[in-house]
Protein backbone atom coordinates (compact mmCIF):
# COMPACT_ATOMS: atom_id res chain seq x y z
CA UNK A 1 0.00 0.00 0.00
CA UNK A 2 1.21 3.18 -0.80
CA UNK A 3 1.80 5.96 1.57
CA UNK A 4 -0.44 8.42 -0.75
CA UNK A 5 -3.23 5.79 -0.33
CA UNK A 6 -3.20 5.39 3.38
CA UNK A 7 -2.50 9.71 3.58
CA UNK A 8 -5.86 9.47 1.38
CA UNK A 9 -8.03 7.06 3.41
CA UNK A 10 -6.72 9.21 6.91
CA UNK A 11 -8.21 12.58 5.48
CA UNK A 12 -11.34 10.49 4.33
CA UNK A 13 -11.89 9.11 7.72
CA UNK A 14 -10.98 12.59 9.37
CA UNK A 15 -13.69 14.11 7.20
CA UNK A 16 -16.54 11.39 8.20
CA UNK A 17 -15.25 11.58 12.26
CA UNK A 18 -15.93 15.56 11.99
CA UNK A 19 -18.55 15.23 9.66
CA UNK A 20 -20.09 13.18 12.01
CA UNK A 21 -19.66 14.54 15.12
CA UNK A 22 -20.76 18.06 13.73
CA UNK A 23 -24.06 16.03 13.15
CA UNK A 24 -24.80 14.74 16.76
CA UNK A 25 -27.03 16.31 18.94
CA UNK A 26 -25.96 17.42 22.48
CA UNK A 27 -27.93 15.04 24.46
CA UNK A 28 -27.18 12.07 22.44
CA UNK A 29 -24.56 9.98 21.59
CA UNK A 30 -24.96 8.41 18.34
CA UNK A 31 -26.72 11.47 16.95
CA UNK A 32 -29.98 9.57 17.40
CA UNK A 33 -31.87 8.98 20.36
CA UNK A 34 -33.60 5.39 18.82
CA UNK A 35 -30.36 4.44 18.22
CA UNK A 36 -28.60 4.96 21.96
CA UNK A 37 -31.55 3.46 23.22
CA UNK A 38 -30.53 0.43 20.97
CA UNK A 39 -27.50 0.44 21.80
CA UNK A 40 -27.94 0.53 25.16
CA UNK A 41 -30.30 -2.28 25.47
CA UNK A 42 -28.23 -4.90 23.42
CA UNK A 43 -25.00 -4.05 24.21
CA UNK A 44 -23.77 -1.40 27.05
CA UNK A 45 -26.51 -2.95 29.47
CA UNK A 46 -25.04 -6.33 29.38
CA UNK A 47 -21.90 -5.32 29.36
CA UNK A 48 -22.60 -3.73 33.14
CA UNK A 49 -24.65 -6.79 34.02
CA UNK A 50 -21.27 -8.98 33.17
CA UNK A 51 -19.11 -6.16 35.13
CA UNK A 52 -21.28 -6.04 38.08
CA UNK A 53 -20.78 -10.26 38.04
CA UNK A 54 -17.10 -9.52 37.69
CA UNK A 55 -16.87 -7.62 40.50
CA UNK A 56 -19.17 -9.15 42.90
CA UNK A 57 -16.29 -11.95 42.35
CA UNK A 58 -13.19 -10.37 42.94
CA UNK A 59 -15.59 -8.69 46.34
CA UNK A 60 -15.41 -12.61 47.04
CA UNK A 61 -12.20 -12.82 46.50
CA UNK A 62 -10.82 -9.79 47.93
CA UNK A 63 -12.66 -10.04 51.21
CA UNK A 64 -9.76 -11.34 53.01
CA UNK A 65 -7.69 -8.09 52.42
CA UNK A 66 -10.58 -5.99 52.55
CA UNK A 67 -12.06 -6.92 56.49
CA UNK A 68 -8.79 -6.01 57.96
CA UNK A 69 -8.65 -2.41 56.90
CA UNK A 70 -12.05 -1.83 56.80
CA UNK A 71 -12.66 -0.76 53.38
CA UNK A 72 -15.34 -3.42 52.58
CA UNK A 73 -18.19 -1.16 52.31
CA UNK A 74 -15.94 0.88 49.87
CA UNK A 75 -15.01 -1.80 47.77
CA UNK A 76 -18.85 -3.47 47.19
CA UNK A 77 -19.86 0.03 46.51
CA UNK A 78 -16.83 0.34 43.77
CA UNK A 79 -17.18 -2.81 42.30
CA UNK A 80 -20.65 -3.90 42.66
CA UNK A 81 -22.90 -0.80 43.47
CA UNK A 82 -21.69 1.25 40.73
CA UNK A 83 -22.14 -1.67 38.16
CA UNK A 84 -25.70 -2.46 39.07
CA UNK A 85 -26.90 1.02 39.20
CA UNK A 86 -25.27 2.19 35.96
CA UNK A 87 -27.29 -1.18 34.43
CA UNK A 88 -30.35 -1.62 36.38
CA UNK A 89 -31.04 2.44 37.84
CA UNK A 90 -30.35 4.46 34.26
CA UNK A 91 -33.04 5.46 32.10
CA UNK A 92 -32.84 3.77 28.68
CA UNK A 93 -30.37 5.29 25.93
CA UNK A 94 -29.31 7.81 28.82
CA UNK A 95 -25.32 7.29 29.68
CA UNK A 96 -24.65 10.02 32.01
CA UNK A 97 -27.45 9.83 34.48
CA UNK A 98 -29.15 7.51 37.03
CA UNK A 99 -31.79 7.24 39.51
CA UNK A 100 -35.36 9.34 39.34
CA UNK A 101 -33.37 12.14 40.61
CA UNK A 102 -30.90 11.79 37.73
CA UNK A 103 -27.57 12.81 39.63
CA UNK A 104 -24.49 11.58 37.72
CA UNK A 105 -23.74 7.79 37.86
CA UNK A 106 -21.37 6.28 40.58
CA UNK A 107 -21.94 9.59 42.44
CA UNK A 108 -24.11 8.62 45.17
Amino acid sequence: MSARRIRCGALVALLAASSLAAAQRADTVTGDKATDMAVDLVVVRPVGFVGAVIGSVGFVLALPFTLPSGSVGETAHEWIGKPLEYTFDRPLGNFDQCGSDRHPCGNR
